[in-house]
């Protein structure tokens, strides 16, 4: 529930308006778990509240720590047995948590470990903070960026969503700013059209993955319903809106979408936007088989973008001691390995 929401809940209960304020920081600034723990509450006020709600919280199942640089990957269980998968990533500047939408994903991905089950079901508000919450508690460390790239399509459940954007930029819970929030999507047009009229200020990804729509409906299904004509053309829309830069997601499999004519169609595709092309060694996946690109072909990929004037990152890879690669865990778990 949103402050809004809980204020009126609490009213109910016949109870002021600060008394729900009071409950809300102790959800979402000091992470309590139980009413037990809200010790500025009456007695008899908890008690109310531990009849008319429920708390959700999340049960670790298992914490990997990389010994290459620190990232810690999570398997959370949920209140209903589900087990989802978050990835903590200590840079310099901060750490940032990369969180789940979806129990499972419906988009059929072929290089995505997340796809392999199906789509289970949509994460509540609740369970998709829990997931940085928890984290936070575990680590004792702050979390100053968020990324929605884990398992799911966050725009596949997009009310649960927005409501999580909005309750965890609130001042009167972690206030994490939506600039240092990133919303990674395969390229729902409507929702990327609904969501630049939000007037959040977090950042969107796309997962583009080729420069060709014969290309991209190979490896995402998804693109047949969403040609990359319509899907730029909302994009274009979101950036006149928002101004905020957009960012191409491209993971690299050999063979498939890393061939130099391939980065010209790419450089030609996104050229004169403002925008970042993030290139992403592919993670491989047992079920499938896909393979990363040679790391010479990699930087040849990037040396034609700069040449074309693109802005150009190759992601930094990191827990790939621990397959911190999204969906990874939670398969070996399923599978009982």
């Amino acid at each position: 529930m949103e402050l809004a929401r809980v204020k009126e809940e609490i009213g109910q209960l016949g109870e002021k308006p600060f008394r729900a304020v009071q409950i809300y920081e102790w959800l979402h600034k000091k992470l309590c778990g139980s009413f037990d723990e809200m010790t500025n509450i009456s007695r008899s006020l908890r008690e109310k509240c531990k009849e008319s709600f429920s708390l959700c919280t999340l049960h670790a199942v298992e914490c990997l720590e990389s010994e290459e640089d620190g990232t810690c990957k999570f398997l959370f269980r949920l209140p209903d047995g589900n087990v989802i998968e978050s990835v903590l990533m200590r840079y310099r500047h901060g750490n940032s948590v990369c969180i789940s939408s979806q129990v499972g994903c419906r988009m059929g991905c072929r290089f995505c470990a997340s796809t392999l089950s199906g789509l289970v079901r949509n994460l509540m508000p609740s369970e998709m903070l829990e997931q940085v919450y928890q984290i936070q508690k575990i680590t004792g460390e702050r979390v100053s960026n968020i990324v929605v790239m884990g398992m799911g399509e966050p725009f596949d459940n997009y009310d649960n969503l927005v409501t999580f954007l909005r309750m965890v930029s609130d001042g009167n819970g972690l206030n994490i700013s939506g600039r240092n929030v990133t919303v990674s999507t395969c390229g729902i047009t409507p929702r990327i059209r609904q969501f630049a009229e939000e007037g959040f200020t977090a950042n969107l990804a796309l997962s583009l993955h080729a420069p060709k729509d014969a290309d991209r409906e190979g490896l995402m299904p998804v693109a047949r319903m969403y040609p990359l004509a319509q899907v730029m053309e909302a994009l274009d829309d979101y950036y006149k809106i928002t101004k905020r830069r957009l960012t191409f997601e491209y993971s690299l499999i050999a063979g498939v979408n890393d061939s130099a004519g391939q980065a010209g169609e790419l450089a030609r595709l996104v050229k004169g936007k403002n925008c970042l092309v993030n290139l992403i060694p592919v993670n491989e996946v047992r079920e499938r088989d896909f393979k990363r690109s040679d790391p010479r072909n990699i930087q040849n990929f990037k040396n034609i973008l700069e040449k074309n004037g693109i802005n150009v990152t190759i992601r930094r890879e990191m827990g790939s001691d621990i397959n911190a690669a999204c969906g990874q865990l939670r398969k070996s778990y399923m599978d009982g390995r």
